[in-house]
């Protein structure tokens, strides 16, 4: 049987999915990642091994997404400063010697893909991604179509600006959106009281002063920035992904009512607000389908 096998690279998780060319599950895995190429390349290397060994012969096609900004040419992150900065340069095709070329996409471009193809946006054609983890990226879908911009800028939505005289971020936007509410800036966030969103969304849920207070000025920033963001995409669904989501509730209610507050809504419609369907696996449904898609085989 033909598959496929979608790998995402993250600052914190690989995760990996084998699926049919129509988007059907074969296995999925997760693996630690790190900011060493010789350390999470194996690694790739060994799921790959273990799905291959799995489903009794080897995958057809393979792609992969990482943060960043993909090469013109698609086979590497030509751009990623300041987080997993060794994931740069790295052609995967030559790495793990393919016998067909393994494109490459940005993360969160993926995570989109993901959704339009087999999750929660299936159906829409003006989408707005956010995917919440180490830092914040994102994706938006105009009319049915990824927009990617002139160099693969176009939906980082992580580094639009909440505050002009904020501290720069990894790409020096001043105030950010990613900085605002990302798992890399929780112990600086809470003065080094909490080191993870998991372990500051778990004191919010009990009840802790301390941690109700950041997380929830975080989650008014992230209402702040999709209220924005919707001015100015007027997308028909905001899909919320990465790790973050599975705070769940505590996310998703208040979120909801600062949107209900102060989203603009002229003709008295809202913007449906849903978390990824695909959850954490999003970024590897969408790499799995852009490697289908670059050989025709398969289409949104």
């Amino acid at each position: 049987m033909q598959y496929a096998i979608g790998i995402d690279l993250g600052g914190t998780n690989i995760k990996t999915v084998a699926v049919t060319k129509d988007g059907d599950l074969l296995a999925q895995a997760t693996d630690l990642s790190a900011d060493d190429r010789v350390i999470w390349a194996e690694r790739i290397r060994g799921q790959i091994s273990r799905i291959e060994a799995e489903q009794n012969g080897p995958a057809e096609w393979v792609g992969l997404s990482a943060p960043g900004l993909a090469a013109p040419d698609g086979r590497s992150i030509a751009w990623m400063q300041g987080r997993l900065e060794s994931v740069q340069g790295l052609d995967w095709t030559d790495y793990l010697q393919w016998k067909h070329p393994i494109p490459v996409l940005n993360d969160a471009h993926a995570a989109l893909l993901g959704e339009v193809w087999k999750g929660a946006a299936i159906g829409y054609r003006d989408v707005i991604l956010l995917t919440l983890g180490t830092g914040v990226g994102g994706g938006i879908l105009s009319d049915g179509r990824l927009l990617k911009g002139h160099i693969g800028r176009a939906g980082h939505l992580g580094h639009i600006s909440l505050n002009p005289y904020g501290e720069p971020d990894i790409v020096g936007t001043p105030g950010s959106l990613e900085d605002a509410i990302g798992d890399c800036t929780v112990a600086l966030r809470s003065r080094h009281q909490f080191d993870s969103t998991e372990t500051l969304v778990g004191a919010y849920k009990e009840g802790d002063d301390l941690a109700t207070e950041i997380w929830l000025r975080s989650v008014r920033y992230l209402g702040a920035g999709l209220i924005s963001l919707i001015n100015v995409i007027d997308p028909e669904v905001v899909i919320l992904g990465g790790g973050m989501i599975k705070a769940g509730a505590a996310l998703f209610g208040p979120l909801e009512e600062i949107l209900d507050a102060y989203e603009w809504r002229p003709t008295g419609g809202r913007v449906r607000l849903l978390p990824a369907a695909l959850g954490e696996f999003a970024g590897a449904y969408g790499a799995a389908y852009h490697a289908l898609n670059i050989n025709n085989e398969v289409s949104l």
